[in-house]
C-alpha cells in the first residue's frame, strides 16, 4: 500500500489507521444502537396494545374507502415496525464498553467536545466512562 506520496506506509502507519476504523466504528455502533433504542415522547405501548390495533386494521380494512385504506395500510405498517421493536431487546452493555474503550481517542482525533457528545444523547456516566471531561 503506498501513501499520497508515493511512499510505503509503515506497519505503524497501517495498524494506526486500522484502530482509527476499529475506534470509528465502536462509536457508530453505539450512536446507532442508543439512537435506535432511545425512549419516545408520549405514552408507550405495549406489544398487546398494538397487537389488537393491528387486528381492528385489519378489521375495517373490509368497508374503508380507498383513501382510509390507504391510511390504514400505512398505519398496519408502521404499527408492525413497532411491534417489532417492542419485541426486541438490545444489549447496549457490549456497544456501551467499545463506546468506552473508543471514543476518547476518537473524540481527541476528531475534535469532538463533551458538550456535543452530551448533545447527542450519550450519557454523562458513560462519558465519565471513558474518560472524557467536561472542558
Amino acid at each position: 500500500m503506498t501513501g499520497r506520496s508515493g511512499h510505503e506506509m509503515t506497519d505503524e502507519h497501517k495498524a494506526a489507521l486500522a484502530e482509527g476504523r476499529r475506534q470509528g466504528r465502536a462509536v457508530r455502533a453505539y450512536l446507532e444502537a442508543h439512537e435506535t433504542n432511545r425512549p419516545k415522547r408520549g405514552r408507550k405501548r405495549s406489544p398487546e396494545s398494538i397487537r389488537t390495533r393491528i387486528t381492528a386494521i385489519t378489521g375495517e380494512l373490509a368497508t374503508a374507502d380507498p383513501m382510509s385504506r390507504l391510511q390504514l395500510v400505512q398505519e398496519r405498517m408502521d404499527l408492525g415496525t413497532s411491534l417489532e421493536a417492542a419485541e426486541t431487546t438490545v444489549d447496549l452493555t457490549a456497544l456501551e464498553d467499545g463506546f468506552a474503550s473508543a471514543a476518547a481517542l476518537y473524540g481527541e482525533r476528531k475534535g469532538i467536545s463533551y458538550a456535543a457528545w452530551r448533545e447527542v444523547g450519550v450519557p454523562a456516566a458513560l462519558l465519565k466512562r471513558a474518560g472524557i471531561a467536561r472542558g
